[in-house]
């Protein structure tokens, strides 16, 4: 019988994983943070960022340090957002969203990735319009109606309950998103996961020849060091264990 891989190539794997994400959040942050200045409380998508780094246990002295080079305090790095969007097998939607130092090198990683899979890249908007920019606010285990009437009370647009495994998610515009979350938070109901991210309008099925292909392409994207988001509308019950 053959044997699973040992404990510390187990470990080796989940620090390789957890690097990368503390990577792209690092990265993250330091875009935010050029972008609308280091104080969090007056720019909210540094505050975003910084949550997320905090919900990952990072330091607050790796935040500090990121907020400080984008800032100018101490030397560092230049990084530019760029957007790539295209189609993946079975006619599958996706935007990839990007923080790279060398847009030559991450448009031949993502359209290599495009075309091992099957898939194409596309030109600037041709898959955009199919998605939708919203706040997400995510709960688990948590009371319907108590999640439901804070909610409302915060003014979000719409509470989506799943009921095979009892999760909730609070939708927001992108402008109301920092408002709903904060009022919430404060009404004693805290959110699992909150960021802003793009919902397709409309998922699609893929049949299971062609879920393998969206699945690996879908895979490859997310594990690019240059990306920092992978979005599409396919429908992920379609996917299956692809």
């Amino acid at each position: 019988m053959g044997r699973g891989p040992s404990i510390e190539a187990r470990k080796n794997a989940t620090d390789a994983k957890r690097g990368k994400i503390f990577t792209k959040i690092i990265r993250e942050i330091g875009v935010a943070a050029r972008a609308g200045g280091g104080d969090p409380a007056n720019n909210p998508r540094l505050r975003a960022a910084i949550d997320k780094g905090m919900a990952q246990n990072m330091s607050k002295d790796v935040v500090e340090r990121a907020i400080k080079k984008a800032t100018g305090e101490l030397e560092g790095v230049e990084y530019e957002e760029i957007r790539y969007e295209g189609y993946a097998p079975g006619g599958v939607a996706v935007i990839v969203d990007t923080l790279t130092d060398n847009r030559v090198r991450t448009v031949a990683e993502v359209r290599h990735a495009f075309g091992k899979c099957g898939g194409n890249m596309g030109t600037e908007g041709s898959v955009a319009f199919m998605f939708k920019r919203l706040g997400v606010l995510s709960f688990e285990g948590a009371d319907e109606d108590a999640v439901t009437e804070a909610a409302i009370e915060a003014g979000a647009d719409d509470v989506v309950v799943y009921p095979e495994d009892g999760a909730i998610d609070v939708l927001t515009s992108p402008e109301a998103f920092e408002t709903v979350r904060d009022a919430m938070v404060a009404a004693g109901v805290q959110p699992a996961h909150a960021e802003l991210t793009f919902r397709a309008d409309n998922d699609i099925a893929v049949d299971a020849d062609t879920a393998p292909q969206v699945r690996k392409l879908l895979d490859l994207l997310e594990d690019l060091d240059d990306v920092q988001a992978v979005y599409s509308n396919v429908d992920q019950a379609s996917l299956g264990d692809a």
